[in-house]
């Protein structure tokens, strides 16, 4: 199975890619795209979308794990991180891979043994791991590799993708105006108005 881990942002986007062959696994590839910022946005999240579909046709993932975000004091880097992530979402969809995500402290939870362990400390356990004589540099494609170790713990060859809730349209679309709650409020819409006939409720 491969595995390709991905670490978002605009400024530096990490990468890995990982085989697991039972419990063993090995890294292929790793590194980390880098764009200036005196590039155009627009220039740098093209760079970034080829950067994947390039190395999902090169490696031919059977999943790709992004790591989701969770939190950040910082809005600009959210935002930069959000608008990677949409650019990486699309490349893999294109591509008709299945997507994993998880929050950085589940990643650090599997390959260092507890959620607030530091980027030393990741970078080793990721060497430790996929039997690489040092860390893997730079951090982010530490991080990269360590979203794919956490993937390969997760993943269960059949079991269904998992995304988050603003990302599940992607693999899995969410039925509209089945549950229960639409329900009881078509009901009372319809109670209050007499049993009259209403047009189709339009939703975005």
């Amino acid at each position: 199975m491969i595995i390709l881990g991905i670490d978002p942002g605009t400024a530096a986007l990490g990468y890995g890619v990982i085989e697991r062959t039972g419990a063993r696994l090995r890294a292929i590839d790793f590194g980390c795209l880098v764009t200036s910022p005196d590039r155009p946005l627009p220039v740098r999240l093209q760079a970034i979308h080829r950067l994947v579909a390039d190395l999902v046709a090169l490696h031919q993932p059977s999943v790709v794990a992004v790591e989701r975000l969770f939190f950040s004091r910082n809005a600009q880097t959210a935002f930069g991180v959000g608008q990677a992530r949409g650019v990486i979402l699309l490349a893999v969809a294109e591509a008709g891979i299945d997507v994993m995500e998880a929050t950085p402290s589940a990643v650090k939870l599997a390959v260092a043994g507890h959620g607030a362990a530091d980027k030393d400390q990741v970078g080793r356990m990721v060497a430790t791991i996929l039997s690489l004589d040092t860390a893997p540099r730079p951090d982010d494609a530490a991080d990269a590799l360590a979203i794919a170790i956490w993937c390969a713990s997760t993943a269960r060859p059949g079991a269904a993708a998992q995304a988050a809730v603003l990302d599940r349209a992607a693999i899995a679309p969410i039925a509209r105006g089945q549950t229960p709650y639409e329900r009881a409020v078509r009901e009372a819409l319809r109670a209050a108005d007499g049993g009259g006939r209403r047009g189709p409720i339009r939703r975005d």
